[in-house]
């Protein structure tokens, strides 16, 4: 335990919160307000928030237009594109106002900022004056910091009250509108549009919506989709990519940017980093590594590799610690063991927790789906070997599917933060056994 983490257990809620909100008045006044000469586009939501956020970054820039960025995945500002590392997925008041300050000086015309629910309990969206919000969805996270599912849906509302009572802009001489860019089809979809902004653009599939997605199909090349006549058809893996996609093509409606532009800016990405990443080292299976890392971003991760061709599929993943919700530990166990052919357990991020002891929920959580210890589950506490592992015993034609980590640069370990990247592990552990084992046959043993 840190000296900072220590001292806060010491300190009342009511001081530290205004201790929070000090320091993003101060870091608002140091670098003189930057966010009033940007248009802001704040994204909010339990899963999709770094895609969505590069998706409309990506479009603005086809449109022609200067963006900068911060994502649980990269920082970016004009050209300059970095990966995060620093384990956060909305940083620090001081980081955020830096880097506004830096998008107005390189000439930007917008910021697109992933906006969490924990943010909102540190008052970082103070100062800085969102003029859109966008809504991707709602599932049960993070609720042992927010105290329930109810305060953390209204700790993702406060970004919209937040939004609506902010004076509008006047950028170059023209009023900048207010708006919010809403999935239709998320069950508590309409909470999210009931306020008062000039224009309210909802989208989906299911669900009545100004911008509806028809025809979705999906398959290991991409997925593919019409909007208004327009056909996409993008490189982009995952099933939840097609919302993702239409949070993007809605939020730059907004904006004057027609089907056509977002259809070429979003056909050109390959993937984002560590979001459904295919691992290429020619190896004759395939590999996918993923930040999912809680149960409705897992159950998408399988449906969508569901709908490919693979013969097995052999999964390594960890619990993550540090006052994650631990209820889910054991879930995600078990939603291994029923759909993996083999499950790896793994470290993840632990913190402080002990990798044994939520590891072992995790196994336990597989074995009760019929995973049979040391036949077709294992528990591995070294992340490399584990996945080194893995990767031995897929052979032609299988699936390694590596999730929990995405990109992260970072293995949170008590109080240390090692390097670390699953997808460069994983091509080091792939190149010692390519050239040796390019034809291996996977065990059928480990099936029975």
């Amino acid at each position: 335990m840190t000296i900072k983490t220590f001292v806060k257990q010491f300190i009342p809620k009511s001081l530290l919160s205004f201790y929070h909100l000090a320091l993003a008045h101060l870091a608002d006044f140091i670098y003189g307000s930057p966010s009033k000469k940007l248009i802001v586009i704040g994204v909010t939501g339990t899963n999709g928030k770094s895609t969505t956020v590069n998706l409309i970054a990506k479009i603005l820039e086809e449109a022609g237009e200067k963006v900068a960025l911060t994502s649980t995945v990269n920082f970016k500002v004009g050209d300059n594109d970095k990966l995060n590392d620093l384990k956060m997925t909305m940083p620090g008041r001081f980081f955020l106002q830096r880097l506004l300050k830096r998008a107005v000086d390189a000439g930007c015309k917008y910021a697109i900022i992933e906006s969490s629910s924990e943010g909102i309990l540190q008052h970082r969206q103070i100062g800085i004056r969102y003029d859109c919000m966008v809504f991707t969805n709602l599932t049960p996270e993070h609720l042992e910091a927010h105290g329930g599912f109810e305060h953390y849906k209204k700790a993702k509302l406060t970004y919209f009250k937040f939004s609506e009572q902010l004076p509008a802009k006047i950028i170059n001489g023209k009023k900048i509108s207010k708006s919010i860019i809403a999935n239709s089809d998320d069950a508590y979809a309409i909470e999210f549009q009931k306020f008062n902004v000039d224009q309210i653009i909802s989208y989906g599939k299911t669900n009545p919506a100004t911008v509806a997605g028809t025809g979705l199909i999906a398959d290991e090349k991409g997925i593919s989709f019409g909007v208004d006549g327009v056909q996409f058809k993008l490189q982009l893996k995952g099933i939840f990519d097609f919302y993702n996609a239409l949070a993007a093509i809605s939020t730059v409606k907004a904006y004057g940017v027609d089907l056509e532009t977002s259809k070429r800016a979003l056909e050109k990405i390959p993937q984002v980093p560590g979001r459904m990443e295919l691992i290429e080292e020619g190896q004759n299976f395939k590999v996918v590594v993923d930040y999912a890392y809680e149960p409705e971003e897992m159950r998408q991760v399988y449906k969508t590799i569901s709908a490919w061709p693979q013969k097995n599929v052999i999964q390594v993943l960890g619990p993550s610690g540090g006052g994650r919700d631990k209820a889910r530990i054991s879930i995600l166990g078990k939603m291994a063991g029923e759909f993996a052919s083999i499950v790896f357990i793994t470290t993840d991020d632990p913190y402080n927790d002990d990798p044994q002891k939520i590891g072992q929920e995790m196994f336990d959580g597989a074995a009760r789906a019929g995973k049979i210890p040391n036949n077709n589950l294992f528990l591995e506490l070294d992340r490399r070997a584990a996945i080194s592992t893995a990767l031995q015993k897929a052979g032609a034609g299988d699936l390694v599917l590596i999730t929990g980590k995405g990109s992260d640069q970072t293995m949170a370990v008590k109080d240390d933060y090692i390097p670390w990247d699953d997808r460069q592990v994983a091509r080091e552990e792939l190149q010692k056994i390519v050239d040796k084992f390019p034809k291996s046959e996977y065990n059928q043993a480990t099936l029975n």
